[in-house]
C-alpha cells in the first residue's frame, strides 16, 4: 500500500489505522515529501509502533507521479506481488480495499471507480463532479479506452504487470499520471477491471487539485489522442471490464 503525503498531519494516522484494520496482511509505505506541517514526524511515529508501516522521506514536493514512481521502486525491491495506490486524505475507504484486491484474481489492474454502477461520491460540489466526469469522458473519447473513471487514484496492480509499464519512466504528474498508467496498461494488452467505490470528500486539510494539474491532463490527453489518430498509439485489445 503506497500513500503519498504532503501536509496530511491531520489525516495520516487515521488512514493508516484503517488500512491496517481492514487489511492486516498489507504493508504500508508512506511516501513523505518533506511536509512543513510535521507529517513526516507523525509518519515516523507510526512506523516505530508498527513494523508493517514504512516511511520513504523525499527532499521536497515533486509531484504525485514522482512520488508513486519512488514507491513502485520500493515495492519492487521489497518483492511485493501487488502494489496499491491510495490517497492520504480519507477520500478512499480502506474498508473497500478487500474487494479491489479480490478483483485482481481475474485482472492485472483493478481500478476503484466512482463512475460505474454502484460507485458514488459524497460531499462533492457540483463543479468537482462535472470536472471529474467530464475529464474521464474526454479521455475515453480521445484515447478510445473503455474505462469510466480514468483519473481515480484508488487502484491495485499486479507487480508483474506494473513493472514493464514504468520501466522507462513516466513524465506525467498529477491526475494525468493515473490516466497515463491506465492507457499504458491497455496499450500493453493488460486486463483492467473497475470496482465500484464510494469516494468521500476530505474533511480535514486542503485538496491538492489546482489549475496546473487540470491543464497538464488536458494537454497530455490531447497530444496522446493525436498520436492515436495517427496510428502511433492504439490498445492491442479492449479488455477493460466492470467488477461488482
Amino acid at each position: 500500500m503506497l500513500i503519498p503525503t504532503y501536509n496530511e498531519r491531520e489525516n495520516i494516522g487515521q488512514i493508516v489505522a484503517r488500512v491496517r484494520a481492514a487489511t492486516p496482511e498489507c504493508a504500508v509505505l508512506i511516501i513523505e515529501d518533506n511536509s512543513p506541517d510535521g507529517t513526516g514526524a507523525v509518519a515516523d511515529a507510526l512506523a516505530r509502533d508498527d513494523a508493517a508501516v514504512h516511511v520513504l522521506h523525499r527532499p521536497g514536493k515533486q509531484g504525485l507521479g514522482a512520488a508513486y514512481l519512488a514507491g513502485f521502486d520500493w515495492a519492487f525491491s521489497e518483492g511485493y506481488d501487488v502494489v496499491v495506490e491510495m490517497d492520504a486524505d480519507g477520500s478512499h475507504q480502506p474498508e473497500q480495499l478487500p474487494r479491489i484486491l479480490a478483483a485482481l484474481a481475474d485482472a492485472d489492474v483493478a481500478l476503484g471507480s466512482r463512475w460505474v454502477p454502484g460507485g458514488s461520491v459524497v460531499n462533492w460540489p457540483v463543479h468537482r463532479t462535472l470536472l471529474s466526469r467530464g475529464g474521464s469522458l474526454y479521455a475515453r473519447l480521445v484515447l478510445g479506452i473503455p474505462v469510466r473513471d480514468v483519473t481515480g487514484g484508488y487502484r491495485a496492480y499486479r507487480s508483474s504487470a506494473l513493472r514493464p509499464l514504468v520501466a522507462d519512466g513516466v513524465a506525467s504528474q498529477g491526475y494525468c499520471f493515473q490516466i497515463d498508467l491506465v492507457q499504458r496498461a491497455l496499450v500493453a494488452g493488460l486486463t483492467v477491471t473497475e470496482v465500484p467505490i464510494t469516494f468521500v470528500e476530505r474533511t480535514r486539510g486542503e485538496s491538492k487539485m489546482n489549475r496546473v494539474i487540470v491543464l497538464e491532463a488536458v494537454a497530455r490527453v490531447t497530444r496522446w489522442g493525436l498520436a492515436r489518430a495517427l496510428g502511433r498509439l492504439r490498445p492491442r485489445q479492449s479488455p477493460a471490464r466492470r467488477s461488482g
